[in-house]
C-alpha cells in the first residue's frame, strides 16, 4: 500500500524531490555518492582518450552528445576515457564527475558504453550541459537484459530500427531478439530462396490490419503505414524486408552501442510465409490454418533439414551474436500425426508422439547450430518432448508453472519473458510499470545452486495491432525503464524509481519517443454525485496541460483547459487527457457522471465475517455466463481472493455477501481483473471489468450510507494466470485494499 500512496503524493503533492533530484539515473548504479559542484560543458572542454584505445565509437558518441569537436587537451576542463582492467566484469565501469574533470573507466569498451548512457542522462533535459558532480561504480546484476520486437506481423523502417536500438542503449540492455520471420511476412533476404522475400514478405490485408484500421478513426497510431502498401498483380499488399546489407548495417549500428542482435527465424511453427513459396516443406504441400495454428514445415522430410540448413548458414553470416533463436513455439502437430512419412520416420526412430517428434527437429537443429559454434534458443515449448541441457529457454507461458524449475533441473539456461508481465503488446494501464518492476528474475524456490542458470530477462512487443512506430513507441515506453532497472541493478525501490522516472519523461519528448504519459488519477470512469461534484486533476508534471471535451468529441490542441476544476450539477459524459509542450496527447479518459442518492442499509442479524464463494471449473468469456451454471464447490473466503486451493486453468468465481461501511460518502472502488470481473453494489452496477483481457483496472462509485449493504463481485480466469485485486477510495482519498472486516454473509 505504502507505494500506491507515494505514487499519488508524487502526481499529486507536487514534484519537489524530482525537480531537485540531480542523479535521475535508470537503472540505478550499483552505488552512487553525491559530490559538490557541477562540470560544466563549454567549446573550450577536452576529451582525452589514449592513443590506441579502440573506442573510436565512443568518441563519436560522446562528441554527438556533449557538442565537444576535439580530443587534444586545452585550457579548459576535461573529459577523460579509458581502461581499468580491475573492474568487476565486461560491462562494468567507474565514472567521476568533478567541477574540472570527468573520468569514465571501463573494463572493456562496452563498460564504456555503459558508462556514456549514465553520463547522458546527467546532462539536463533543459539543454544544459551542467553535469552534478558525483562518483559511480557500476556493473550489471544480470548477463541477460533484453528487449524484442516482431517485424514480421507489421514491418519497420531501419531508422526505426535504429532508434529502437538506442533506446536499449540508453537503458543499458545488451540483447535485441529481432523477430523476422512468422507467417504474416518473411522479413530477411536470403538469397538461396529469393521467393522468401519477393513473394513471402508480401500479404493482403487480413483481420487484425482490419482491427486497426476500426480503431484508427479515434487514435492515428494505428493507421496502417503507407509506406509498406502496394499493388500487386491488382491487389493491394502490405510488407517489406530487409536485405543482407540493412542487416548487416543494423547488426553494426547495435555493435557499435555494445548490442547483441539475437536473430529469430521461427521453425517449425509459424512458417506459413515460406511454405506458400515452397510447398514441399510441408507434409501435406499446403500452407493452411489448422485447429490453433499454421501448419508446420515437415520434420520427417529431409529436404526440410536442407531448407533449414542453408537458410541458417545464411543467417550467421550475417549475426555474429553466439544465440540464435529457432522459436519452436505454438505448433499445430496435427498433419505430422496424420503424415505416413512421420509415421515411418517414428517408428523408425522410437518416437512416440509428436511432442518427441518436435524434439526430434529441435535435436537435430540444436546439432547443426553446435557444429557452427552457435547456441540454440526456444521458446518453453521445447520442453514438452525433452530437450538437450545445452538449449538455452525462454519461458514466456506464465500459465505453465513449473516449466522454469523443469528447465532448471534438466540444467538449461532459462531467460524469463512471462507474458503476465513482460509481453509489451498487452495495453499498459496505471498498473503496468508497477508489475514489470515487481518482476522476479529467479522465481520463488529455486535451489541456490540453479539460481546461475537464469541469465536474465526480456520484454517482447508482438505487433499483430501494432501497425506505426508511434504505437510501438507507447507501449514499450515507460514499462522498458521498469525493466531496465530489475535486470541491471537487482536493488529494487519503486518510490525512488517513480521520482526518477517523472524526470525522464522530458528526456523522452526531447529525444522524439511517443511514450505513453503518465496516468491521470483522482477520479473513477463511472463516477456518482449527490448534489455536486469537483473534477480537479492535478498534473504529473507542470508542463502538462490537461483539455476536455463534453460533446463527445475527443480532446484535441484546442479543446477547453480544465485549469483547476470543473463542478459536476447534472449527468454528463466528459473525455479529457493530458497533452505535452510538444503535442503529444496521453490517453483518452472517458468519465461518466450521474446523481445517485446515498443507498440506504439493510438490516443484519447474526452476521458471520467473509464472503460466500461459489466456484465454476470452466472456461468462461464473460462473467455473465456463470448464472446458466451449477458451481462445482463453494467456500468462505475473508476478501475478494482466489483460494490457494483453486487449481484450475479456467475458472470463475461468483463472491456473495454484505460490505459494511463504517461512515456515509461516495465510495471509489477499483477492480484489477485479469481476465474479467464485474462488481455490484447496493444492487448498483459500480465496476463493469467484464471479458477475457490482460489486467486491467477499471474504476467506478456509488453513494452508500452508514451500514452493511449487498455485494457482488464475480470474476472469471480464461487461462494464463489471474490478477485480482479491489481497492476502495472515500470521498477522493487515496486507494487503499478494502478491510477484511468490512465483509460479512447473512
Amino acid at each position: 500500500m505504502k507505494k500506491m500512496l507515494v505514487l499519488a503524493s508524487l502526481l499529486f503533492g507536487g514534484l519537489t524531490y524530482a525537480q531537485t533530484n540531480p542523479y535521475p539515473i535508470i537503472p540505478y548504479p550499483a552505488s552512487l555518492q553525491p559530490g559538490t559542484g557541477v562540470f560544466e560543458v563549454t567549446s573550450a572542454t577536452s576529451l582525452i582518450v589514449p592513443a590506441d584505445a579502440p573506442l573510436s565509437s565512443q568518441v563519436k558518441q560522446l562528441k554527438s552528445m556533449l557538442g565537444i569537436r576535439g580530443n587534444a587537451a586545452g585550457s579548459g576542463n576535461r573529459i577523460v576515457i579509458g581502461f581499468d582492467s580491475s573492474l568487476g566484469n565486461d560491462e562494468a565501469y567507474s565514472l567521476e564527475v568533478s567541477a574540472s574533470t570527468i573520468t569514465l573507466l571501463g573494463k572493456t569498451p562496452a563498460g564504456i558504453n555503459r558508462g556514456i548512457q549514465t553520463l547522458h542522462q546527467l546532462v539536463p533535459a533543459s539543454g544544459t550541459k551542467k553535469i552534478p558532480s558525483v562518483t559511480i561504480k557500476d556493473q550489471p546484476a544480470y548477463a541477460w537484459r533484453g528487449m524484442h520486437l516482431d517485424v514480421s506481423r507489421h514491418f519497420f523502417t531501419v531508422d526505426f530500427i535504429k532508434k529502437y536500438i538506442d533506446q536499449l542503449a540508453f537503458y543499458k540492455f545488451n540483447k535485441f531478439h529481432w523477430h523476422l520471420t512468422d507467417d504474416q511476412g518473411w522479413r530477411i533476404e536470403i538469397k538461396k530462396y529469393p521467393l522468401l522475400t519477393q513473394e513471402g514478405a508480401w500479404r493482403t490485408l487480413n483481420n487484425q490490419d482490419s482491427s486497426c484500421i476500426a480503431k484508427s478513426k479515434d487514435n492515428p497510431d494505428f493507421i496502417i503505414d503507407p509506406r509498406f502498401l502496394k499493388m500487386k498483380d491488382g491487389k493491394q499488399v502490405y510488407g517489406g524486408y530487409y536485405t543482407q546489407e540493412q542487416i548487416k548495417e543494423i547488426v553494426a549500428y547495435a555493435a557499435e552501442r555494445s548490442i547483441e542482435v539475437i536473430p529469430e527465424i521461427d521453425m517449425p511453427g509459424h512458417m506459413m510465409a515460406a511454405i506458400k513459396q515452397y510447398p514441399y516443406l510441408s507434409c501435406t504441400t499446403d500452407a493452411s490454418w489448422g485447429k490453433t495454428f499454421s501448419t508446420p514445415i515437415c520434420p520427417c522430410n529431409e529436404q526440410t533439414y536442407e531448407f533449414a540448413e542453408n537458410v541458417f548458414n545464411e543467417v550467421f553470416e550475417l549475426f555474429p551474436s553466439q544465440y540464435v533463436h529457432l522459436g519452436a513455439d505454438e505448433v499445430e502437430k496435427t498433419t505430422w500425426a496424420n503424415a505416413e512419412v512421420c509415421k515411418e520416420l517414428m517408428k523408425k526412430e522410437g518416437i512416440k508422439n509428436v511432442e518427441e517428434l518436435q524434439s526430434y527437429f529441435i535435436h537435430r537443429m540444436q546439432k547443426f547450430f553446435t557444429s557452427k559454434g552457435k547456441k540454440l534458443i526456444g521458446w518453453d515449448e521445447m520442453l514438452e518432448g525433452g530437450i538437450d541441457a545445452s538449449a538455452t529457454l525462454m519461458y514466456w507461458r506464465s500459465w505453465v508453472k513449473n516449466a522454469p524449475y523443469e528447465a532448471a533441473k534438466n540444467g538449461n539456461e532459462i531467460i524469463m519473458t512471462p507474458v503476465s508481465t513482460l509481453y509489451f503488446d498487452s495495453p499498459p494501464g496505471i498498473q503496468s510499470v508497477s508489475n514489470v518492476y515487481q518482476l522476479e528474475v529467479v522465481p520463488e524456490g529455486i535451489p541456490a545452486h540453479q539460481k546461475k542458470l537464469f541469465l536474465g530477462a526480456q520484454a517482447n512487443l508482438w505487433t499483430e495491432y501494432v501497425p506505426t512506430e508511434s504505437r510501438a513507441e507507447y507501449l514499450y515506453m515507460p514499462r522498458m525503464t521498469a525493466l531496465s532497472e530489475v535486470v541491471w541493478t537487482n536493488k529494487k525501490n519503486f518510490d525512488s524509481f517513480q521520482q526518477r522516472l517523472l524526470q525522464h519523461y522530458p528526456m523522452m519528448e526531447k529525444r522524439n519517443i511517443h511514450y505513453r504519459l503518465p496516468d491521470l488519477t483522482g477520479f473513477t470512469e463511472a463516477n456518482v454525485f449527490v448534489d455536486k461534484a469537483t473534477l480537479s486533476i492535478k498534473k504529473p508534471l507542470e508542463s502538462y496541460v490537461i483539455r476536455y471535451t463534453t460533446d463527445g468529441s475527443l480532446p484535441v490542441k484546442t479543446s477547453p483547459e480544465l485549469g483547476k476544476g470543473l463542478i459536476i450539477t447534472k449527468p454528463q459524459t466528459i473525455k479529457l487527457a493530458a497533452f505535452t509542450s510538444t503535442g503529444l496527447r496521453g490517453d483518452i479518459y472517458t468519465l461518466h457522471y450521474q446523481q445517485q442518492a446515498y443507498a440506504k442499509p439493510v438490516s443484519v442479524s447474526n452476521p458471520r465475517a467473509g464472503l460466500k464463494g461459489s466456484l465454476y471449473k470452466k472456461f468462461f468469456k464473460m462473467t455473465t455466463l456463470m448464472k446458466k451454471e451449477t458451481a462445482d464447490s463453494t467456500f468462505t473466503v475473508r476478501n475478494v481472493e482466489v483460494p490457494k486451493t483453486v487449481t484450475a486453468p479456467s475458472f470463475g468465481i461468483q463472491f456473495r455477501g454484505l460490505i459494511n461501511v463504517p461512515e456515509t460518502g461516495v465510495y471509489s472502488f477499483f477492480y484489477t481483473c485479469d481476465d474479467g470481473g464485474i462488481l455490484r453494489i447496493a444492487d448498483r452496477m459500480v465496476v463493469d471489468n467484464d471479458g477475457n483481457h490482460f489486467p486491467i483496472e477499471k474504476s467506478g462509485q456509488v453513494a452508500l450510507s452508514k451500514g452493511a449493504h449487498p455485494f457482488e463481485a464475480d470474476f472469471i480466469e480464461g487461462g494464463g494466470g489471474f490478477t485480482l485485486k479491489l481497492k476502495y477510495s472515500l470521498n477522493g482519498s487515496e486507494p487503499k485494499d478494502v478491510p477484511d472486516s468490512w465483509f460479512v454473509q447473512q
